[in-house]
């Protein structure tokens, strides 16, 4: 990925702590059940977040945001209200473009393990699908075109079950070791799925916190509270204007 080729001195420690995304696939489920307000569904509303409107005298409603990923998304040893989502729904909140946050991210999973699970999800409506994936396929050096087929899936499902809602793709990068072939051929995957479902694509997860020891925890891998800092104001600078434009007015009947 460009940040790592930049800076191939961290890309050793990087690479060993990479494996721990596959690594907490079930110790981070068991966390997550332990720690954390998730709900039943695995998904989880943070703290304080604004209900959807139904009285039929209000004429504005709070958009739903659904957050579709892995334990990035989830906010892996973070609590719940500390994972990226949470703290997008309050900068959206403070800037007077409210929404509703839904975290559906799932430790462990593969683009392959999201596509038997986005049915079951989007059984919760949301104006906006916000699509991470693809890091654990990159860790198991699983083929991009499989990576890329998937995720043309996930979006093909949003459209079939929710065709109301909006979709943006998130950028994912792949570790250097399998080498700059496959890193290269991972990376492209994201703008052409884009480009053919014309949908947004959202900058790199992790920009500005891959690999910098102080933005992460321990394993190397999973933000800290302030590098998921980062990782918010670097996706709601992306997200803000597509918020925006989500449909605020209560539809009747």
């Amino acid at each position: 990925m460009v940040f790592w080729s930049a800076h191939q001195r961290r890309s050793v420690v990087l690479i060993a702590a990479l494996a721990c995304i596959v690594a907490c696939s079930s110790e981070g489920n068991v966390d997550s059940a332990r720690n954390s307000r998730v709900t039943k569904d695995n998904m989880s509303v943070p703290k304080g977040a604004a209900p959807t409107l139904s009285d039929s005298t209000k004429s504005i409603r709070t958009p739903v945001v659904l957050f579709f990923g892995t334990s990035l998304t989830a906010g892996y040893g973070l609590d719940p209200d500390q994972a990226f989502p949470s703290l997008i729904e309050r900068k959206a909140r403070d800037e007077g473009v409210p929404i509703r946050v839904i975290n559906a991210g799932l430790s462990g999973e593969t683009t392959a393990g999201a596509v038997r699970r986005i049915d079951w999800v989007l059984r919760t409506p949301a104006d906006l699908v916000v699509i991470e994936g693809g890091a654990n396929d990159a860790l198991r050096g699983l083929a991009p075109d499989a990576a890329k087929a998937n995720l043309e899936s996930l979006i093909a499902a949003v459209r079939a079950k929710q065709p109301q809602a909006k979709i943006v793709l998130v950028q994912m990068e792949a570790p250097p070791n399998y080498g700059v072939s496959y890193t290269r051929s991972f990376r492209s995957i994201y703008p052409e799925i884009a480009r053919k479902e014309n949908v947004p694509l959202l900058p790199f997860l992790l920009g500005g916190v891959a690999g910098i020891p102080r933005l992460n925890q321990p394993d190397g891998v999973h933000p800290n509270l302030t590098g998921e800092r980062i990782v918010a104001d670097n996706l709601w600078t992306a997200l803000k204007p597509i918020v925006a434009q989500l449909d605020r007015d209560l539809k009747s009947g």
